[in-house]
């Protein structure tokens, strides 16, 4: 069945019977069990949490730290970083949405909503005794289930600096490469000489680049001996074709499982790729990266103290005037420098076409000479 409305309405009698008549503390229970994160995020969303679980695991030791997530994230988290377990969450399904459920037996002292507060619904039918999450999101009935609203980004900061005000205590310390265990992999070729990936997919078209720019970054990165991998999602094939139609350079084209794409970007030089979920995957492996920001700000989804030590270069168009619907997470924050708009509404992204070849491969020298 393709309809969410079965798995909704099991989701809305369960948690409006246990938010009505089932007693629940006055305030926030202190030193929490057990933590549930209540999220349905894109990878690069979901990887920015990553604060918010280094600081849970630093001031709540103890505690057993669970996360929703779409299954195919789910093995990034097989040795469970920071201790995080993630519970694959598939909306759509009925089974699925009533195995969470069935872990109210268990419950949660806290559930932290870090971006729609619709999914604390699910986290009251789970059994969470108190809700955490931002104040902004509109409709009411998506804040009934909610005991706490924490003010929504007032001052410039990344995401997920952002997402980590949602818990109290001192700040986690700096990210390092390592301190996310390597994923299991299923083995596939890699290059068996120096190389660079360029991803050239995106979630949305407007943040695809020239493929004949593209194809002239990689004939640089050949002249300085190193080679240059093709990478994108599946069905984004064509991207590469585009880029590359004789075949010069190897491709992954949309083959690799997210534990295989780690292990490709951990033994590269260099990744450089629009602002999407393998620059955030690049976070975690370490691997120096350049990163085409379009749509979205580079001071809202990238740096901030916690990434402050990965070497990366950000490429951009700063000060222009269509980036400004600064809708984040259906909040509005003026300070954003975010653009939200669909193809449809935007025929032509200046954000990206007037990023030049040239821009792009001065950031390129200076991570890989």
């Amino acid at each position: 069945m393709n309809s969410r409305f079965p798995a909704r309405l099991l989701v809305a009698v369960v948690g409006a019977w246990r938010h009505f008549f089932r007693r629940r503390p006055a305030r926030r229970p202190e030193n929490p069990r057990r933590i549930l994160i209540a999220h349905q995020l894109l990878l690069g969303d979901t990887i920015m949490l990553t604060p918010l679980f280094a600081k849970l695991r630093r001031n709540y030791p103890d505690a057993e730290i669970f996360m929703l997530c779409p299954p195919v994230y789910a093995p990034l988290y097989a040795h469970r970083p920071y201790g995080v377990q993630a519970l694959p969450f598939v909306p759509r399904s009925i089974a699925n949405t009533a195995s969470l459920i069935k872990m109210s037996s268990f419950g949660f002292d806290w559930a932290l909503i870090p971006a729609e507060n619709r999914w604390g619904w699910l986290a009251r039918a789970m059994g969470a005794r108190w809700i955490v999450a931002f104040d902004g999101d509109p409709g009411d009935y998506k804040n009934y289930p909610i005991d706490e609203l924490r003010p929504f980004a007032r001052v410039p900061k990344a995401w997920g600096e952002m997402a980590e005000e949602l818990a109290d205590g001192a700040p986690p310390p700096p990210y390092n490469s390592g301190d996310w265990p390597e994923p299991p992999y299923e083995t596939f070729p890699l290059p068996d000489s120096p190389y660079c990936v360029l991803h050239v997919g995106a979630s949305s078209p407007l943040r695809h680049w020239g493929a004949a720019r593209w194809m002239q970054v990689a004939d640089w990165i050949v002249k300085q001996g190193i080679l240059p991998v093709w990478t994108c999602g599946k069905g984004e094939e064509p991207l590469i074709d585009a880029a590359d139609s004789t075949r010069r350079f190897p491709r992954y084209a949309g083959n690799l499982t997210l534990p295989q794409l780690w292990q490709l970007l951990a033994g590269a030089r260099l990744v450089v790729c629009p602002d999407t979920g393998i620059a955030h995957l690049a976070h975690l492996t370490g691997t120096p990266s350049v990163v085409l920001y379009g749509p979205g700000s580079p001071l809202l989804v990238s740096g901030g103290e916690f990434w402050r030590n990965h070497p990366e270069e950000k490429v951009f168009i700063p000060d222009l005037p269509c980036r400004n619907e600064n809708l984040v997470f259906r909040r509005n924050v003026p300070w954003a420098g975010h653009c939200g708009r669909t193809p449809q509404a935007c025929s032509s992204p200046r954000c990206m076409d007037d990023i030049s070849t040239e821009m792009v491969i001065e950031s390129v020298k200076k991570r890989l000479l």
